[in-house]
């Protein structure tokens, strides 16, 4: 948590500096366990040591923490796409490079993403619609990935859309189970739900012939 801590000799009094960071940051675990509307002001005040109208120093309110908390996820998942497909040999190995961003991102940022896939229509109608056209956009690039695959005979679905549907919301429910103590590290999850989406797309490799 970012805040420092600094304690008197002998005393067990400690004073707490909270900074935006931090603020942030508690509310990142509050709204990812009890919800944006679960989550009171006085309660993340309350987890930093200070009184609910000191928060106000560090955030305007608690829609903006929620709104910076989801356009920064959605921003952040299509970098990881574009970086993920820099320089890919052809729609396979973009499919399956993109899906594992996808799904090691849903591992490792578990919060973010519960927050996102739960609390998105809590957001006023101008942050809801951008949030909107930046998944879209990840999204549609999914399909293209299969639509290429398709035209170039590499994959096999009757309906591109539905398959990148399904790889998406595969990809989501990671955040749902995935456990860092768990028998599976993050990076063996991601390179074998990269492996089902080629499959989802009607991938065949040709050493299973």
């Amino acid at each position: 948590m970012a805040m420092t801590r600094s304690q008197t000799a002998g005393s067990r009094e400690t004073r707490i500096t909270v900074t935006r960071a931090a603020v942030r940051e508690t509310a990142l675990t509050l709204f990812s366990e009890r919800g944006y509307h679960g989550t009171a002001l006085s309660q993340i005040a309350a987890e930093l040591g200070v009184r609910t109208p000191s928060l106000y120093n560090h955030m305007n309110s608690k829609h903006d923490l929620l709104e910076a908390i989801v356009t920064e996820t959605t921003e952040q998942v299509w970098a990881d796409y574009e970086i993920a497909v820099e320089g890919s040999d052809g729609p396979v190995d973009a499919l399956r490079r993109a899906v594992k961003a996808y799904a090691l991102r849903h591992a490792l940022h578990r919060r973010e993403a519960l927050i996102v896939s739960r609390d998105i229509a809590s957001l006023d109608s101008e942050a809801y619609e951008r949030v909107l056209r930046l998944r879209r956009r990840h999204e549609r690039a999914i399909r293209a990935l299969i639509d290429d695959g398709v035209r170039d005979g590499l994959f096999h679905v009757q309906t591109p859309s539905l398959a990148s549907f399904g790889i998406l919301e595969m990809c989501v429910s990671i955040a749902r189970w995935f456990r860092e103590d768990g028998t599976m590290s993050a990076e063996k999850v991601a390179d074998q739900y990269s492996e089902f989406a080629l499959r989802l797309a009607g991938f065949q490799s040709p050493d299973a012939s």
